[in-house]
């Protein structure tokens, strides 16, 4: 179970969810949080859009793609491996500024990426052949990633731009609208350009040089020596001659990209950088056998209409990220997946103690340990230390809270449900039946099974799922605390009866 919590407000108890509802943290006490080592990622800012709305366009834009380019299914080796990259670089950002990012492969000759507000991203193919490495591509990729960590299409639009882009989504058809009118117009005053060549973000110098900027960090924090992402922009400058590739017609090159970057890496500290893989070359060789189109076709066929056809035929069809990480966690471990902790290291102590966490009070094993937040919003967990990776809690208790907005009132279902579909599209954590009554301290409230992938390898290190034991308790101020027991799937029933245990030692 990822400890990922969505955007946090200036006050430390809460931080925006959903319209309906909002993330609090538990403790009351004031918390110091712990900085990151250098190089250390900043904080994006607020653009006048919200992280809802963003996403909203996101999505809807992306699913308009769909119908104007040649996209190359999910099973693809190219997209499967794109994914499985971008998964790699998505890792290494804080949860609290991170998007549910997705990875999606054009079949288009020339080299050009473009990235969507909320997470999806469009890499061509000619890329991945232009590519001389892996961390090339991931440079590029990175780039990408850090426009939408920076938000800087919402920066573009201001807030009287953005009531009217939302509200023209849904009625708006892309490629039907014309002039400055539709989606398109109100697109293109937000600073994006869409046509039969794609999407294309109309980024300033200062974007670029962010870009570089954050990608660099998620490079280097990936592994990846972040000289590569200059070194294939200058590579891809010096092809351009009289006509600048596609890429930069959208992403103006910032000037002394190469010698900025140079500078800023010089004081970060040594690494080991990834070296070269087989897979990459692997990848890379097979790509250059795919049918792939120039510019010229993709705009004629866009007119036509034939790329939406072709795309269901092939079996491309657009899914959000929980659809797109679920399917791929079936075929492929995670990135940060670690062999399976023995079970000495993560079965529960039979003797227990009492953490008072100042709302709650409750009783854990002994040897289990309870974490505080260290950033705004994020989940107390109360877990073995063996239990809990880079990738997320294995083994253990994750603990939070919602509050319906100022005024509003809404009963256990509803919240319940409302953080069920949370969890399902940001976290893809998908639900297996629907929720049940169940007290808690004297109080009723839900529980629900769901199911994710675990961040734990099997014995024979293969990829798991793990079973999520999700617990709401509703609070007479309207707050509901909920708390998350985790376990794999095979294992679960050994830690049930402790899980079990500690939900009746509770205390509000």
């Amino acid at each position: 179970m990822t400890d990922h919590v969505f955007e946090s407000r200036a006050d430390a108890k809460r931080a925006l969810l959903k319209p309906f509802l909002c993330w609090i943290v538990l403790l009351l006490a004031a918390q110091s949080y712990s900085q990151s080592a250098n190089p250390e990622f900043p904080d994006p800012g607020k653009p006048g859009m919200s992280r809802e709305d963003q996403r909203s366009l996101g999505l809807q834009t992306a699913a308009e793609v769909y119908k104007q380019m040649p996209i190359l299914p999910d099973s693809s080796p190219e997209t499967q491996y794109v994914q499985h990259l971008g998964q790699q670089l998505v890792s290494t950002i804080p949860s609290q500024y991170s998007w549910p990012f997705e990875f999606h492969v054009v079949a288009q000759q020339e080299i050009n990426a473009f990235a969507l507000p909320g997470g999806p991203m469009f890499i061509n193919i000619g890329t991945i052949t232009a590519s001389a490495n892996e961390a090339e591509l991931a440079g590029v990729m990175a780039h990408e990633m850090a426009h939408v960590y920076m938000q800087h299409s919402a920066k573009q639009a201001g807030k009287a731009q953005t009531t009217s882009i939302i509200a023209g989504i849904a009625s708006a058809v892309l490629g039907g609208a014309t002039g400055g009118g539709g989606l398109i117009g109100q697109l293109g005053q937000m600073g994006i350009q869409m046509g039969a060549q794609g999407l294309m973000m109309k980024y300033s110098r200062g974007d670029e040089s962010q870009a570089d900027s954050v990608g660099s960090i998620i490079l280097y924090k990936a592994g990846f020596n972040p000289q590569a992402m200059a070194d294939f922009f200058k590579t891809l400058g010096e092809q351009g001659g009289k006509t600048p590739p596609q890429f930069f017609s959208s992403h103006p090159n910032p000037g002394n990209r190469e010698k900025d970057i140079q500078k800023m890496i010089s004081n970060w500290p040594a690494k080991n950088y990834a070296p070269e893989t087989t897979e990459f070359q692997q990848v890379r060789l097979h790509a250059r056998g795919v049918k792939a189109y120039t510019g010229q076709e993709i705009a004629q066929g866009a007119k036509s209409g034939q790329w939406a056809a072709i795309n269901k035929e092939n079996g491309a069809t657009f899914r959000p990220s929980g659809a797109q990480a679920t399917n791929a966690s079936a075929t492929a471990p995670s990135p940060t997946a670690r062999s399976s902790p023995t079970p000495e290291s993560v079965l529960p102590s039979p003797q227990m103690r009492t953490a008072d966490l100042g709302e709650v009070k409750i009783q854990y094993p002994e040897n289990w340990k309870v974490t505080m937040p260290t950033d705004q919003g994020r989940f107390i967990t109360i877990a073995p230390e063996a239990g809990v990776t880079n990738g997320g809690v294995g083994y253990g208790v994750l603990m939070n809270g919602v509050l319906p907005p100022q005024g509003e009132r809404l009963n256990i279902d509803e919240v319940t449900n409302h953080l069920v579909r949370q969890l399902q599209q940001h976290n893809g954590l998908e639900p297996r039946g629907v929720a049940q009554p169940i007290t808690v301290g004297g109080v009723e409230g839900r529980a629900v099974i769901l199911q994710s992938p675990s961040p734990f390898l099997t014995a024979s290190g293969q990829p798991q799922l793990e079973k999520d034991w999700l617990v709401t308790v509703p609070q007479r101020d309207g707050t509901v605390v909920f708390m998350i027991f985790v376990a794999p799937e095979s294992e679960f029933d050994r830690f049930q009866p402790t899980y079990e245990r500690m939900l009746k030692s509770i205390q509000f």
